[in-house]
């Protein structure tokens, strides 16, 4: 949440991006359980989900308008979105730029400049000290942010609200079969 918080600037935005991942996670499980990093498997999801091009096209309760109180936040937000996620990953979780480059399918080299970019313009900020997202991933009040078990249910009750529906339409199209192929007897 935090980090999808730091990506977007927005609490409901970044709730849903984590609510996007973990049903994802629970679908491909088998592939989830074989991967090295199941925990950069489904971030790699909740990052893809938040910086969706498709979320500028509608409207949002609770996107910011003017820029944060936070500098840091609002100079992170002014980044482009593959600046600001590199920079997230690096500066932020402390990943190398080798594992920030695989796990955006970017070259080292890319990663590198994206991580200069976001690491000069975070440094024109007063309080941007190279530790400062760092700490903002982990800072964020935890009554703020919605808790783990109800992202957890959440996911799970849209899961099986899925389940039924399209078990209701699999039993509504074989009766109608049945009865056609009745009528045409």
């Amino acid at each position: 949440m935090h980090q999808a918080y730091l990506l977007t600037g927005c609490r409901r935005l970044a709730f849903e991006s984590v609510e996007h991942a973990f049903p994802q996670a629970w679908e491909h499980w088998p592939e989830v359980a074989r991967d090295p990093d199941p925990v950069g498997w489904t971030r790699a999801r909740t990052h893809d989900y938040a910086l969706s091009p498709w979320h500028r096209l509608r409207r949002v309760p609770g996107r910011p308008g003017p820029a944060p109180a936070d500098p840091v936040l609002g100079a992170l937000l002014a980044l482009p979105p593959r600046h600001r996620r590199t920079a997230v990953l690096c500066d932020g979780l402390g990943l190398t730029v080798f594992e920030a480059a695989a796990e955006t399918e970017a070259s080292t080299a890319a990663v590198r400049g994206r991580l200069r970019h976001a690491r000069t313009t975070l440094a024109a900020t007063p309080e941007a000290a190279r530790g400062a997202l760092r700490a903002r991933v982990g800072q964020e009040a935890a009554a703020t942010l919605a808790h783990p078990r109800s992202v957890r249910a959440s996911s799970e009750r849209r899961l099986r609200l899925m389940t039924r529906s399209v078990t209701a339409v699999t039993v509504v199209l074989a009766v109608l079969v049945g009865v056609f192929v009745q009528i045409g007897r």
